[in-house]
């Protein structure tokens, strides 16, 4: 982030604009809208800025720029023309004396930008790209004037009419937040708003929100890795949560979607090393509810699919905490999808059987005999520590030494790395590679399809 993005209250505060043409017309119709006191300073004025000047909206000053004229009392100086000498004087000018300045289509010279603005009364969206591309964030402000109805500047002014009822109505401030924001998913897409049904929702969510003891508990699945995978539902509840609880598979970029100022807590799970043990993170779910609060438990890839999501509703159900299940796309499936597997395919494989890898006290329970028919897909959630004695398991229970096996670490991102084998080869083969965890197996003829079926990285 080259610039900060940050609202300045202008009221009444001295601002200079240099230029009396189109653009510099553009610059003080913003300015004036924030009820600064704006000079400008010209020879010649267009038409438009003649009018704003005859309506005493700002104050005229015809004459040549004389940069030892000019007071060092401006709060803000913007630049509108086409002299890059001038523009330069005025530059240097402002940085000697700590004014802000505004250089257009100079932004080397700029030591703020005005951003692309939509505007509902006073709620203001500007958009930047630090004066890089400035026609994109005009495109972008056309894509938020479609979204917001004209009606959201009555639903702003009667949000600011009730702020102090709401004070009043709850004196947590978590309350408060979770008020506004029920408040607003109610109406903020709507265009038809009318001052009674806003009345009848406030004082409806007020009432329910005081009545209400406990939180609730967001159970969401993260999806295996790439933040375009979540769902729709999945990143509305990760916006909301007042604490998020995560494990080791949730990527940085996904956590990065979690608000600001949520409580974050890591409850990753590694082979023999469990950051926080499972009856603690079920009872921190309990015991965060139980303050009111909005707990987001997210897991990589689907919750109810090898992520012990089914454990933590039985405990929520047992203390009657509230919670919702959002499904993600399970590992197996979006890693598959990206490393150009199909997991199941009309010729190759009629079935797919998902097994955990995971050793318990050194041994694994699984039915072999079940795992080694013909034209089927097994998928190994947590398998790499035990490859050794899976193949060699699988071997002995009849399945052919040159059944094809893909190991796929980090599916779906950039770190995407694919091995593919056979049974009898592959743990030799991965000695050679830097290959590791988090990895899924994928055994089956359908591995074969690979070679047609790339396409990522």
């Amino acid at each position: 982030m080259k610039r900060f993005p940050l609202f300045v209250n202008l009221d009444k505060l001295p601002v200079l604009v240099v230029g009396g043409g189109d653009i510099a017309e553009r610059k003080i119709n913003l300015i004036i809208k924030a009820n600064a006191n704006v000079e400008v300073l010209a020879r010649n004025f267009s038409h438009n800025v003649e009018q704003l000047i005859s309506k005493k909206k700002l104050k005229k000053i015809k004459q040549s720029l004389d940069i030892n004229s000019l007071g060092s009392n401006y709060s803000l100086i913007i630049a509108a023309t086409d002299n890059k000498q001038i523009n330069k004087k005025l530059f240097n000018f402002a940085k000697k004396n700590n004014i802000l300045i505004n250089v257009v289509d100079q932004p080397e010279l700029c030591t703020c930008t005005f951003g692309s603005i939509v505007e509902r009364g006073d709620l203001v969206i500007a958009i930047s790209t630090g004066g890089s591309a400035p026609v994109f964030a005009r495109n972008l402000r056309e894509k938020f004037e479609t979204l917001l109805p004209q009606s959201t500047k009555q639903l702003i002014d009667f949000s600011s009419s009730i702020r102090e009822k709401v004070i009043r109505s709850f004196s947590q401030f978590n309350k408060r937040r979770i008020f506004w924001e029920l408040f607003f998913d109610a109406f903020a897409t709507k265009k038809n708003i009318t001052k009674s049904n806003l009345t009848k929702l406030s004082n409806q969510l007020i009432k329910t929100l005081r009545n209400k003891k406990s939180g609730e508990v967001f159970l969401v699945g993260a999806g295996p890795g790439d933040p375009e995978l979540l769902t729709l539902r999945a990143l509305h509840l990760i916006q909301k949560a007042d604490v998020c609880i995560y494990d080791n598979l949730v990527s940085k970029e996904i956590l990065e979607l979690v608000r600001r100022d949520a409580h974050m807590i890591y409850a990753g799970k590694l082979r023999n090393n469990h950051t926080i043990e499972q009856k603690e993170i079920n009872k921190l779910l309990v015991n965060y509810a139980k303050k009111g609060l909005r707990v987001l438990r997210l897991k990589g890839g689907d919750p109810f699919m090898f992520g012990r999501g089914g454990e933590e509703i039985s405990e929520l159900m047992a203390k009657n905490i509230k919670f919702q299940v959002v499904p993600g796309i399970t590992a197996a499936t979006g890693v598959s999808a990206y490393a150009g597997i199909p997991l199941t395919h009309r010729d190759y494989s009629q079935s797919c059987i998902f097994i955990t890898g995971h050793e318990k006290n050194g041994t694994l329970n699984i039915n072999w005999d079940n795992l080694t028919q013909e034209n089927q897909t097994i998928v190994i959630y947590m398998g790499l520590n035990a490859l050794p004695i899976i193949t060699q398991n699988l071997i002995d229970s009849g399945m052919r030494k040159n059944m094809p096996i893909a190991l796929v670490q980090e599916g779906t991102t950039d770190n995407q790395k694919v091995v593919v084998s056979t049974i009898s080869r592959v743990n030799s083969k991965i000695l050679k590679t830097d290959i590791q965890s988090p990895v899924i197996i994928i055994i089956g003829e359908v591995v074969k399809l690979r070679k047609t079926m790339k396409w990522f990285n």
